[in-house]
């Protein structure tokens, strides 16, 4: 089946090969996949993947760099400076007399289109680099069987058709799988399907007829993408990457990502500026063309305010601040899957998390293993039961699993298992909320072991063992194991019962209602103390505006122990049960108020996710197990740890390397950071642009002369822009980041309306200054007007940077970046010595006479104060900046 031969490597799925493979006897499979119970070794595993690849879906192609360059020019802004070439082009050299032709805008337009773009494609591909190596930091893995070996765990991308994998409950399927052993096992497929519940699927076909298109009904074929709820199997890889049937699905809709809230404000802030853009031109057109008589010159000018209108660093700066926040934020130990999730993170004002390993150490130890009428086991023989069961059993083993192994290998007890052998199992699921085992000794006694949540177990038990003999288990013995687990619960330790049912007839297709009629023989009881940072992180968090709240599957008594002792208030605490009990409306007011939620199944989770929502908030849901892959979906920001489940991973939008709530906050901060950086820049932007718009509307109406030639606005804009490519090494005020910050789009018009028009109003100034004081009257003294207000309006654009970035005052309580000081430095030295120099004398500007830099300091040093009295008084109307 598996020929070697590159031409026959099909990357389409084939329903056929599908429906061949699942009818295959389990006699004859390893022969149909031209593989072994063994596995394959090593040659046929790089003869293989030299034929089908790696075991990758295509989510998106990884673009070249000439299609990365050529579609960076594509955006509104860039859109309109090359129009503007072309007009240019038409005018000045194509309809210009011969020896008049003047390439200058055409120069100058041409070389801002070229560096913005060269600039966006740098940041982006930067980014796409960036994110491809962090994301390489996260892997997911299987377990895969090869000859002479047990099996090992690898990368699942290194999969080949043949392969023989394990798999147990928490894994995400890892490629198409013909199933050859499994054990009650349930997958979800939901995220092929959209059905919630779980699907059985075993080895043997069971004659079903299928259709052509339901290959997804095919009970012993897995599929790459599901994952395991339950149960454990062993299945021969079908079909890898591409060929499998996630793969088609993939490749259909690579590329065509939804668009998130932060894309949409960012649409609809540059389309609100390409708006304010296209109303102004044929204003500023029409009023110079009848004031001034000549309409081509007119057409130039309104030519030239439409470059200096238009953002063309908006995707660049974007671009950049993004990039740079995944980057720095990598730093700290926070993998950004998704660049745009950087948005949502700044704005999370309520985090849901599970309690174990993050607000406790993550390291579970056995402290007590307790006879069922609460004495000590010194026989150790409730340790011994519970080790057969987390020995033997194929699921995936939680902690307190792994804790009962440790202990086991500490006392050298290990050897107790080579008298057993495992018959069957039962595997754990989250309703029971118990797992068991059947084992058999060497003389045949066969019995079943079931461990797991107390509640759960003494709903199964009728009998309990102590002193030596089977007892009845009264009401009296069953208050007292409650009593019993309750007490070890407010010391902050998690309890389980151990049950086990002897001389059993059955002998094979155990199954859960072969859990009955148990006999309890006691309790293990494990320590996992809360980390020394919780509280700490708690507190920092709450004061960034982020409400902890905590949803767990555990205990109640432990919950509650665990959050006084991180510092979490109590008083508002739910049980799942209770919160089930509870009507629409109840339930709607109760998760706004109770902090410490327990006993929640995995869809209670989810529902307390969508409440809050409901109710206006950006949640964040930090979560690591099987149970926690739909809340992650669910919630506005999924947060997993490295060391999660592959489901887990696969549905986080940000991993955390470290699984501490420290780190977190750090991730959030930075988040916020970024996010303030792009709204900074939206602002400045938008409100300079806005102020522009009036200046140069009052000086196309009154003046006898242009206020400043095309060439003079086209350099001006060009250095204006350079200022701000510095944005995203700016630093941002403590107190900007001590709250959540939400993209609001319906702000920007209200503060371009009060800011905007401040440096329009010193803009006049400077008219009446050159017009009055300096005698600038008529179209002789026209160059000396330009020059001046070229030097006034490059230097308030400039400054206006400094005056947004913070609510403070600025220069004196908060400074901008040394970057953003210096490049801004450096942009207005550079704006004041241009008229003094040859390059300006040859572009219509002279040099100024000293007299006139007293009023032009005195302008904007009364432009800046003005600016900072309407700051003020906006941050108190609206109680909003930035």
């Amino acid at each position: 089946m598996w020929k070697k031969n590159k031409h026959k490597a099909s990357f389409a799925f084939q329903a056929e090969k599908v429906f061949l493979a699942a009818v295959q006897p389990l006699g004859n499979v390893f022969n149909h996949f031209q593989t072994s119970p063994v596995g394959l070794d090593a040659e046929e595993v790089i003869k293989r993947q030299s034929v089908y690849g790696k075991n990758e879906v295509e989510h998106e192609k990884k673009q070249h760099p000439v299609s990365a360059f050529i579609k960076a020019f594509i955006n509104p802004f860039i859109g309109v400076l090359t129009v503007l070439v072309i007009v240019s082009f038409v005018i000045d050299v194509l309809l210009a007399d011969p020896g008049e032709q003047d390439w200058t805008a055409i120069v100058i337009i041409s070389t801002m289109v070229f560096v913005s773009t060269l600039l966006r494609f740098i940041q982006e591909w930067k980014a796409n680099l960036s994110s491809e190596s962090l994301l390489k930091l996260v892997t997911n893995t299987c377990y895969v069987i090869r000859p002479d070996q047990p099996a090992e765990e690898i990368s699942i991308a290194e999969l080949v058709p043949g392969d023989i994998v394990r798999i147990a409950a928490g894994d995400m399927i890892p490629a198409d799988l013909r199933l050859i052993e499994a054990k009650d096992l349930f997958v979800s497929q939901s995220s092929l399907t959209g059905e919630s519940d779980p699907i059985e699927k075993c080895p043997q076909p069971k004659g079903k007829k299928y259709s052509k298109g339901s290959v997804i009904e095919l009970e012993n074929i897995c599929f790459m993408g599901s994952n395991v709820v339950s149960g454990s199997a062993v299945g021969i890889v079908l079909a890898t990457g591409n060929q499998t049937y996630l793969g088609t699905i993939a490749r259909s809709i690579a590329g065509h990502r939804a668009a998130t809230a932060f894309d949409k404000g960012i649409s609809k802030v540059s389309f609100l500026l390409v708006r304010f853009m296209l109303v102004m031109i044929p204003f500023v057109f029409l009023v110079n063309g009848l004031t001034k008589g000549d309409w081509l010159e007119a057409f130039i000018f309104a030519v030239s305010v439409a470059v200096g209108l238009t953002p063309e660093m908006f995707p660049m700066i974007v671009t950049a601040n993004l990039s740079k926040g995944a980057l720095t934020m990598s730093k700290k130990k926070t993998i950004v899957k998704d660049l745009n999730a950087i948005q949502n993170f700044g704005a999370m004002n309520i985090l849901c998390t599970d309690k174990t390993g993050t607000l406790t150490c993550d390291q579970i130890v056995l402290e007590k293993y307790i006879n069922a009428d609460g004495s000590q086991d010194s026989e150790k023989r409730i340790l011994r039961h519970a080790y057969f069961n987390s020995f033997f059993q194929t699921g995936l083993k939680n902690l307190m699993d792994k804790a009962i192994l440790s202990h086991v290998k500490e006392l050298s007890l290990e050897y107790l298992k080579d008298n057993y052998k495992k018959v069957d199992e039962i595997p754990f699921d989250f309703t029971r909320r118990r797992m068991s085992v059947v084992v058999e000794d060497r003389q045949g006694k066969r019995q079943i072991i079931t461990k797991g949540a107390v509640e759960e177990m003494l709903e199964i038990c009728t009998f309990a063992e102590f002193d030596g003999g089977v007892h009845p288990f009264s009401s009296e013995l069953k208050r007292k194991a409650q009593e019993i687990s309750e007490q070890m619960n407010r010391q902050g330790m998690r309890v389980i019962a151990v049950a086990q049912k002897s001389y059993l007839d059955k002998e094979c297709d155990f199954c859960v209602e072969d859990e009955s009629d148990m006999v309890l023989i006691g309790y293990l009881a494990f320590l996992d103390p809360p980390k020394p940072s919780a509280a700490r992180a708690i507190r920092q968090l709450h004061e960034h505006g982020i409400e902890v709240k905590i949803l767990s599957g555990d205990n109640d008594a432990v919950v509650r122990t665990i959050a006084r002792q991180v510092g979490i208030d109590t008083h508002n605490a739910l049980t799942g049960p209770e919160l089930a009990a509870m009507t629409d409306e109840e339930r709607r007011k109760a998760v706004g108020e109770v902090t410490v939620f327990s006993k929640l199944t995995p869809l209670q989770k989810t529902q307390i996710i969508a409440l809050l929502q409901e109710q206006q908030h950006t949640v964040g849901f930090l979560g690591d197990g099987i149970n926690d892959a739909a809340a992650l979906r669910q919630s506005d920001i999924g947060i997993s740890v490295d060391s999660a489940v592959d489901i887990a991973k696969e549905s986080a939008d940000i991993i955390l390397l470290e699984k501490d709530l420290m780190v977190l906050e750090d991730g959030v901060l930075e988040g916020r950071k970024t996010f303030g950086n792009i709204i900074k820049y939206v602002k400045m932007t938008a409100s300079s642009n806005f102020g522009n718009m009036f200046s140069v509307m009052a000086a196309s109406a009154f003046l006898p002369f242009l206020p400043m030639l095309p060439i003079h606005l086209l350099i001006q804009n060009l250095l204006y822009d350079v200022s701000q490519t510095t944005i995203p090494f700016d630093r941002m005020d403590a107190e900007y980041l001590r709250k959540p910050r939400k993209w609001d789009a319906s702000d920007l018009s209200r503060f371009m309306i009060c800011i905007g028009p401040i440096s329009s109003v010193f803009d006049i100034v400077t008219y009446l200054v050159l017009w009055y004081v300096f005698g600038c009257t008529s179209l002789e003294h026209q160059t000396l007007f330009q020059s001046g207000w070229f030097i006034e309006g490059l230097l308030s654009q400039t400054l206006i940077v400094h005056m947004i970035r913070t609510r403070k005052i600025p220069f004196i309580q908060s400074r901008a970046s040394w970057q953003v000081t210096g490049l801004t430095v450096l942009v207005m030295a550079i704006g004041i010595l241009i008229p003094f120099t040859p390059l300006g004398h040859s572009i219509g500007l002279e040099s100024l006479p000293l007299s006139y830099f007293p009023w032009l300091v005195g302008i904007l040093l009364t432009y800046c104060i003005l600016t900072q009295l309407v700051k003020s008084w906006y941050i108190r109307r609206f109680v909003k900046w930035l």
